[in-house]
């Protein structure tokens, strides 16, 4: 799978995927597993073959907040960290059992030296992940929790089922009452 997301791009050879064949490590985990926990040092990216994930914080009074949910056929990472190489002040949770195809920071870093067209796919992937970040501040301001829902119904709709009321209700920034009334309002 990891390999037709970037024949997608229409950027890399032959060469250049295999490169990132030799390179890929499997690493499965379990529901409720952590890819990364506060406090510590990203130093690996993630393509999610299949289950997904919820990324949260601590507020200053000690809340979980779910800020960001991550599905399958996608790349995750403590994206700060992973650049920086510093401590992450997130935790990313596996919320279903988890099969995904890693990669070291070490192993991005030398693609990156090994071809021109790795460092044009690292790029597009850098301003496809601020883009969503982007669209994400714009959905918080922008949107009403019920429009929010919605969305996500109309994109993930296999998931939101599983995805427990405490954190979905976080991610859409609402109480879990709120979030009851509004799947029942939603459904009618």
């Amino acid at each position: 799978m990891i390999k037709e997301y970037f024949k997608s791009f229409n950027i890399l050879s032959a060469e250049d995927l295999e490169l990132l064949e030799n390179q890929l490590q499997p690493k499965t985990l379990k529901k409720g597993d952590f890819f990364i926990k506060a406090g510590s040092v990203c130093k690996e990216v993630a393509f999610v073959s299949s289950g997904f994930f919820r990324s949260f914080y601590l507020s200053s009074s000690g809340e979980e907040v779910t800020y960001c949910l991550m599905f399958n056929h996608s790349f995750i990472t403590a994206y700060s960290s992973f650049i920086t190489q510093t401590a992450t002040e997130e935790n990313i949770q596996a919320l279903a059992d988890v099969e995904m195809m890693t990669l070291s920071k070490k192993a991005v870093e030398q693609l990156e030296n090994t071809s021109s067209n790795w460092m044009k796919m690292m790029k597009i992937m850098a301003e496809r992940e601020y883009i969503n970040l982007e669209k994400r501040i714009f959905l918080l301001q922008r949107e009403n929790a019920e429009q929010r829902y919605k969305n996500l119904l109309a994109n993930y709709p296999e998931y939101l089922k599983l995805i427990p009321l405490n954190y979905l209700a976080s991610y859409l920034g609402i109480t879990q009452r709120h979030l009851s009334r509004l799947r029942k309002s939603v459904a009618n």
